[in-house]
């Protein structure tokens, strides 16, 4: 359904994605991780069109995105960070206005607003001003504007953000139900959010694709081992310190000194050893 190949965007001096390669199924519920500033949302601005790249090549359910925008953008349902809503409109004032956008007129309209108003939850709120709705209802006004045309696809980038515990729950849940009929993107810098969600995770950092893999799997990966880093100096250390754990890297430090990186078994503590060993 999504396919990039070698995909790389720049701004300015800024490599924000580099040689990007990435295959998404129909049907599948996607968590697109990484820290702030790995590339994300620029990635996702690429795949709906927001962005064009500067090299690679992206297609949509087998489209070329590039030889077709508008063709592209009914495919695809976007939630951004930054939840585009005025805030001085009513809640169905502002869906009239995306179902103009979204050429959606008479009948397919009435049908729409009864399927997206019973799915999102915002039937109370229908005829309420936006400004007045609390974080977590303007969420929902959101996903109800992306997923108005019933697209294929759906992504979301940091839906969660700035919500507080229950309500990030209820997007949760809510985009769980959503997603049941869709290829879903789900942008966030949180495990936890990604594994009560989807069912895979994509890991990118600093515009690299890192990891490609189910939850359970990177889950499992990630508690199978722990770093534990010692900064140090003296004769035969390494050696000795090589009997203790699996030493991962070696950097000489301007002070004269040597850092390691050791990889340790979770449950395993090994400072006290490394205390010993430093006082013989």
């Amino acid at each position: 359904m999504i396919s990039l190949k070698e995909v790389s965007k720049s701004f300015y001096d800024t490599k924000a994605v580099s040689k990007l390669s990435l295959d998404i199924g129909k049907g599948e519920i996607v968590g697109f991780l990484g820290p702030n500033g790995a590339g994300k949302t620029t990635t996702m601005r690429m795949i709906t069109n927001v962005y064009a790249p500067d090299e690679g090549r992206i297609t949509i359910d087998g489209i070329d995105s590039v030889e077709s925008d508008v063709g592209i953008k009914r495919k695809i349902g976007y939630l951004p960070e930054n939840n585009p809503i005025y805030q001085e409109m009513l809640v169905s004032e502002y869906l009239n206005f995306i179902a103009d956008l979204r050429e959606l007129f008479e009948e397919d309209r009435k049908k729409a607003f009864n399927r997206v108003v019973d799915e999102t939850g915002i039937k109370d709120v229908f005829y309420k001003t936006i400004g007045e709705l609390s974080k977590g209802y303007q969420q929902r006004v959101g996903l109800a504007q992306a997923i108005l045309h019933q697209p294929q696809i759906l992504i979301m980038d940091e839906p969660t953000e700035g919500l507080d515990p229950n309500q990030r729950v209820e997007i949760r849940e809510l985009s769980k139900r959503v997603g049941k009929q869709r290829t879903v993107i789900l942008s966030t810098h949180v495990m936890q959010e990604a594994k009560a969600t989807c069912n895979r995770a994509v890991i990118i950092n600093k515009g690299k694709l890192i990891a490609d893999d189910s939850i359970e799997n990177l889950t499992s990966q990630a508690k199978g081992a722990k770093k534990v880093f010692v900064e140090l100096e003296g004769k035969n250390v390494r050696q000795k310190l090589a009997n203790i754990a699996k030493v991962e890297s070696l950097t000489d430090l301007p002070t004269g000194r040597q850092k390691e990186v050791l990889s340790v078994p979770r449950g395993t503590e090994v400072r006290p050893v490394v205390f010993e060993l430093a006082a013989k």
